[in-house]
């Protein structure tokens, strides 16, 4: 027969041996059998025998007391040992002896201590008592008894818990009129005990099952005390099961917490805090399911297959990101959940909760770079199809097909174990795709209106504005109309869309008024002007004939009608008139400039001199709100000015050459008087005039 060695939990001093339990849950493989175990534990007076039956019982390995050396204190502390060969794993717990001399005026509160210990621990507590006692008043028993049931009913709620009453040297005394006997003396016992306020007398049974037992002297009839253990020893086979000797059994705990139970119990008994027990069970639940979470945790961080896919997706989108994921994650998930299933609900579901995110907390970067690369390939398609799209419907199905593309995309890589969405990613997506589109049609505006604004701007004709205003309108509301088409298939707030449809048309002015700004550079206007008159001047040399140049041409009326040509270009350039509605700019210009009507030199510089000046002013009146001045009144003053100096040398070449030709006229009427009339017919046909 194999006999299980005994390992001291706690020693004489009330030490918990923690390293010593370590090891012991390491040899005998208790933390193994989940919840598929029982924990006895023996009390009673000191030599009354205890780890002998023990031993004899579970077969283990107690020290026993020598009968040849006295009655004396044999088991200090508690210790305990596995049963052998007993299914379930049984745990045997050997406890002091109760009354011991040795210990003396500190007995009473060890004696509370391991008492409620045992209560606490254990699932069978066996009560060893002599024969002899039942009945007495004052039995050595009495005592722990009274212990006993104080224990429980200040601290422990009603649970079937077994005590088993081991009656030893049992004689001739029918067993069933022990049993009645005992059961008087515990009933009376029990009564004796005060009840607390919260329990209301309730009734024995309540809390425990009782059982009853007795055993023949061990020296004196040692073949049937033996005999008889054999039979105690097989009501401990099965005692989980139905019917089984342990009692209730809805609160128990893996055996893995069993070294954290049992110290945190021990250190509350030692400290003599009030024990409560549903408190040391969260507390085991949360310790315990706190470190297998952790460990859940480092195997998953570790798991090769995350590892690769963790890898993986740093270089590209993974196909079935979200479902290799959220597999692996459920593997650990899954052993957490077996592991922890014994343990407090709640306290098990708060910590898978805390497991789940920090498992998401490992998971969070390798998904985010999964839609940042779902991301920018949609970006770049979009950019590609976009710019191969001629018209809006093509820009519409090329905006869906990316769109579900992208959708698809992070369906995949959905973690189901999550409640992250990729919403995110998706507005910027879909801000992206506008601003490409937006992009494109700005793009249309800019070709359709640069070149051709300029060239108006350039040719200044006396409808300029009005010509840039329906050029400006047309392509415009085109691309608004054609963008605000393009869009519906993003489901845009209708405010959204306005505002994207107004940076469209602010883009459209802001390009005239750029064009605009760069026409109505002072030098390049004061060059236009000079190449106006230059041109038109030319224009009305050529078309005169030669001899028409006389005295009889009035060159100051070419010469005005020419300044009035230039002026026009001055005109078109000093404002932007988007409406290109009529206004005085050109009338004031005019009057001011070509009648001459500014005011004498003395007054320019005073009051009344800056009243009668329109050009004395830094802003145009009369002018539609919408007009953008490009040269003030006076810049324009100053611009005229420069430019009558720069065209004197045309106006005094044109004059001479009037002259010249005056001249040849006069010579060439004389020698045609001498030649005569017939001659002189001949003479300018032949010279074309």
């Amino acid at each position: 027969m194999k006999m299980e060695q005994g390992m001291q939990l706690i020693d004489g001093n009330g030490k918990f041996n923690v390293d010593g339990l370590k090891d012991f849950m390491t040899a005998t493989e208790f933390a193994q059998s989940g919840l598929s175990y029982a924990i006895v534990a023996i009390i009673g007076s000191q030599s009354s025998g205890k780890s002998t039956l023990m031993n004899q019982t579970f077969h283990t390995n107690f020290e026993e007391m020598d009968a040849y050396n006295g009655r004396s204190q044999t088991t200090k502390g508690i210790w305990i040992a596995k049963c052998s060969d007993i299914d379930p794993f049984t745990i045997a717990m050997d406890f002091e002896g109760t009354d011991s001399n040795q210990r003396g005026e500190d007995d009473t509160a060890f004696e509370k201590q391991s008492t409620l210990f045992a209560l606490a621990i254990a699932d069978v507590v066996l009560i060893n008592m002599w024969y002899k006692d039942i009945g007495l008043e004052h039995a050595a028993s009495r005592p722990l008894l009274k212990t006993v049931f104080q224990v429980m009913k200040r601290l422990f709620k009603p649970r079937k818990k077994t005590l088993l009453f081991v009656v030893r040297d049992h004689s001739k005394t029918p067993l069933e009129y022990l049993k009645t006997a005992l059961l008087e003396d515990i009933e009376k016992i029990w009564a004796a005990v005060a009840e607390p306020e919260t329990l209301c007398s309730a009734p024995l049974i309540e809390f425990f099952n009782v059982e009853i037992t007795a055993l023949p002297h061990y020296e004196f009839q040692e073949e049937k005390f033996k005999e008889q253990v054999a039979q105690l020893r097989q009501r401990f086979v099965h005692s989980i099961y139905p019917g089984g000797l342990v009692g209730d059994r809805q609160e128990v705990e893996p055996a893995s917490v069993f070294p954290l139970r049992a110290e945190e119990i021990w250190k509350i008994i030692k400290d003599n805090k009030d024990l409560d027990l549903p408190a040391v069970k969260v507390m085991v639940a949360s310790v315990r399911c706190e470190e297998i979470a952790g460990e859940k945790l480092k195997c998953f961080t570790s798991d090769e297959d995350w590892l690769e896919m963790k890898e993986a997706v740093q270089a590209g989108p993974v196909s079935g990101f979200g479902a290799a994921v959220s597999s692996i994650l459920e593997t650990y998930l899954s052993e957490y959940d077996r592991e922890v299933v014994y343990f407090d609900q709640e306290v098990r579901n708060e910590k898978r909760r805390q497991l789940l995110s920090n498992a998401l907390m490992v998971v969070r970067d390798a998904y985010d770079t999964m839609l940042m690369h779902l991301y920018s390939n949609t970006v770049k398609s979009f950019k590609t199809s976009l710019e191969q799209s001629q018209d809006v419907a093509a820009i519409h199905l090329c905006s869906q097909s990316c769109m579900s593309m992208f959708d698809q995309g992070c369906e995949d890589a959905a973690i189901q174990q999550s409640e992250w969405n990729a919403s995110k990613f998706r507005e910027k997506l879909i801000c992206d795709m506008l601003s490409e589109m937006m992009a494109k049609y700005k793009k249309q505006i800019t070709h359709a209106l640069a070149k051709r604004v300029e060239s108006l701007l350039e040719a200044g004709e006396r409808d300029t504005w009005a010509s840039i205003g329906n050029l400006f309108e047309c392509n415009t509301e085109a691309a608004v109309s054609d963008f605000s088409d393009a869009v519906a298939s993003f489901d845009l707030r209708s405010s959204a869309i306005d505002t994207k449809l107004q940076h469209l048309r602010e883009h459209a002015r802001n390009l005239v008024e750029m064009k605009a700004r760069e026409v109505a550079d002072a030098g390049r206007v004061l060059r236009r002007m000079k190449d106006r008159f230059s041109q038109v001047l030319s224009d009305y040399e050529s078309s005169l004939s030669w001899y028409s140049w006389t005295g009889e041409i009035n060159l100051d009326e070419v010469e005005r009608k020419t300044l009035s040509e230039s002026l026009r270009i001055l005109s078109i350039m000093a404002a932007i008139r988007f409406d290109g509605m009529p206004d005085r700019i050109e009338k004031v210009l005019y009057s001011s400039l070509m009648d001459r009507t500014v005011p004498d030199p003395s007054l320019q510089n005073t009051f009344m001199g800056a009243k009668l000046d329109p050009l004395a002013s830094d802003t145009w009146e009369e002018v539609s709100p919408e007009a953008i001045t490009l040269l003030k009144p006076e810049d324009c003053k100053s611009l005229w000015m420069n430019f009558i100096e720069k065209i004197k040398p045309m106006m005094t070449g044109a004059r001479s050459r009037q002259d010249g030709r005056r001249k040849a006229r006069e010579g060439l009427a004389a020698a045609v008087a001498e030649i005569g009339a017939v001659g002189s017919a001949a003479v300018l046909t032949l010279l074309g005039v």
